[in-house]
């Protein structure tokens, strides 16, 4: 097709994939590369390549805003981000070296666990708050304002949530996606940390785990104008309107329609994986 209807194209998709990423905290890049390489036959690494711009761009923007409402805790975001930055590294080095059809399977696997963390509602709880020596050295403990209270809280378990972050930092270069999920997991579930704060974090983090893993990309030659730059403003575009329509629209209904499209997607590049048409 004329290049000009293939960046529409691609414009189109990766705005839908910003607006439904918004509206279900995952990111549009969950949707990007299986979107681009399944719709448009886009060579996955390719795909990974433009999709990590787009984490990159969109990181940005709501990183800003958190830092600035105080719900980032930039000590932990730092102290975590030593972890993802080598795992990013490590990924983005091993992409080249997997199959493009293992590749799409292990993509197909990780949309699978994030159909289901998806489809789980959680909210911030009262937790009582808990500390660990290493957390003390390093300060991690911070304060979570809401609305009527202030809530102090501590950081538990720091090892096995760094641990746990160089794992999600390896996805993110692998597969080009922000592994937002697994890193609120770590921070919420394993560390302790007020769910929201683990949200606002993550999306800090995102962006450097984003650049240690698109350079390599870029030096390799896998990120293409042609399909990034589209991507990277349609992603971003929908990320904005998702936030606009999110307190408005019933998100529990979104979440488990997401999961099932996700689901859908998920069996689509296992499939084509295994048939090595991808």
């Amino acid at each position: 097709m004329p290049a000009y209807e293939f960046t529409l194209i691609v414009f189109l998709v990766s705005t839908m994939a910003g607006l439904v990423g918004a509206l279900t905290g995952l990111g549009g890049g969950v949707i990007v590369t299986p979107a681009l390489t399944l719709l448009l036959g886009v060579d996955i690494r390719y795909a990974i390549g433009a999709s990590l711009v787009s984490v990159i761009a969109t990181s940005s923007g709501a990183a800003a805003a958190y830092v600035r409402d105080g719900l980032s805790n930039i000590r932990i975001g730092m102290f975590l981000e030593l972890a993802t930055t080598v795992g990013a590294i490590c990924g983005a080095l091993l992409s080249s070296k997997i199959p493009t059809s293992a590749l799409a399977i292990i993509f197909g696997l990780v949309l699978l666990h994030s159909a289901w963390s998806t489809s789980q509602a959680r909210q911030d709880g009262a937790k009582v708050p808990t500390s660990s020596p290493l957390g003390d050295r390093l300060r991690l403990g911070g304060v979570y304002r809401t609305r009527t209270e202030t809530i102090p809280y501590s950081v538990s378990h720091p090892k096995a949530g760094f641990s746990l972050m160089y794992v999600a930092g390896l996805l993110s270069g692998l597969l080009g996606i922000g592994s937002g999920a697994l890193k609120v997991i770590a921070m919420d579930r394993i560390m302790g940390i007020p769910f929201k704060v683990s949200t606002a974090t993550s999306s800090f983090m995102i962006g450097v785990t984003g650049v240690a893993s698109a350079a390599i990309y870029l030096k390799r030659g896998y990120i293409h104008p042609v399909i990034a730059l589209p991507v990277m403003m349609g992603v971003l575009g929908g990320s904005m309107v998702g936030a606009r329509l999110l307190p408005k629209l019933p998100v529990k209904v979104l979440r488990r329609i997401f999961a099932g499209v996700v689901v859908v997607i998920a069996v689509q590049m296992i499939v084509q994986g295994l048939r090595g048409r991808l």
